[in-house]
């Protein structure tokens, strides 16, 4: 019996060191843990991320970037050109723009929405899309160009910020011109007509252009009852320099007061055209004349018999 209690005894003695070592022993290992480190260490699982560096500023930068810095076109074309402004730094700064054009061609700059020009532009930092301008050449006014190339160039700056850049207008052919001229063969725009009669007059037309005219249709404006006809009634096709006679037959009726009366002919092709505006005169026939030339012939005899009676009594 006291062999049991003693050996109960002696199992609670040593339960109770060994929890007397535990709480002993456990703040010294943290304290030695916080001599060595500084600070608590945490699991490896909860320890904060590093910080990320800090990314160094932008490099100072300007560029002067043309969507097409070379276009094509026919003789007499407006050529536009777009540029971007790629700009990048620490401050806004304004620009001067400046543009210089072929001889004889007539430049302008302006903003990517506008129609009017302009010598500067502000331009600020930092945008995710660079601004925009135009150029516009334009033709010596009055002149179809040669084909070949043309240079402008465009120059954008302020201060130690300097671009430019070169923009080719290359024409590529003259276009033909197209231009009709008629006129009457005497070159006078006045006739004399004869009423009831078929009245000829002869109509010139000549191609001044430099392309074919096709397609040359008449037709003419006149009083009613009038009669106007063409031979040939129409021109398929006329060479540049060439000419073509018309026949024109106008024929008023028999009735037709004398006087004077207007007529329009014209000359229609596909790509020109043109008119005569002729005063015509109409006169009475022959027989009528004739007729009264009789009449006054023998007005002036009797009156010459009745004198001579009279001057023998």
């Amino acid at each position: 019996m006291n062999r049991f209690r003693v050996t109960h005894y002696l199992l609670c003695l040593i339960l109770l060191f060994d929890m007397l070592s535990g709480l002993l022993v456990a703040p010294v290992v943290l304290a030695a843990q916080e001599g060595s480190n500084g600070s608590a260490s945490l699991p490896p699982s909860q320890e904060e991320p590093p910080p990320e560096p800090e990314e160094p500023p932008p490099e100072p930068e300007f560029k002067v970037i043309p969507r097409y810095p070379v276009m094509r076109g026919v003789s007499g074309t407006i050529f536009e050109f777009e540029i971007s402004l790629v700009y990048q730094d620490s401050e806004t700064r304004a620009f001067d723009l400046d543009l210089t054009v072929p001889p004889g061609w007539i430049g302008g700059i302006m903003p990517s929405y506008g129609e009017f020009l302009i010598e500067s532009i502000t331009l600020e930092p930092g945008k995710t899309y660079p601004d925009k301008v135009k150029v516009v050449l334009i033709p010596p006014p009055g002149e179809l160009p040669e084909p070949g190339d043309y240079v402008a160039t465009f120059r954008a700056g302020s201060g130690d910020f300097q671009e430019s850049v070169e923009l080719t207008a290359v024409i590529t052919e003259i276009p033909p011109t197209y231009q009709l001229y008629a006129s009457t063969a005497t070159l006078r725009r006045n006739m004399q007509a004869k009423a009831g009669e078929d009245n000829h007059i002869t109509i010139i037309l000549e191609n001044y252009g430099t392309g074919t005219l096709e397609n040359i249709h008449f037709s003419s404006t006149k009083s009613e009852d009038w009669s106007i006809t063409f031979t040939p009634y129409k021109v398929d096709s006329l060479e540049p320099g060439l000419k073509q006679e018309v026949d024109v037959v106008i024929t008023p009726p028999s009735k037709t007061i004398a006087g004077d009366y207007h007529v329009i002919l014209k000359f229609i092709g596909e790509k020109a055209s043109s008119n005569i505006e002729l005063r015509v005169t109409v006169v009475t026939p022959t027989i009528w004349g004739g007729a009264g030339i009789g009449i006054a012939v023998a007005v002036i005899a009797g009156l010459a018999v009745l004198f001579r009676r009279l001057g023998r009594r």
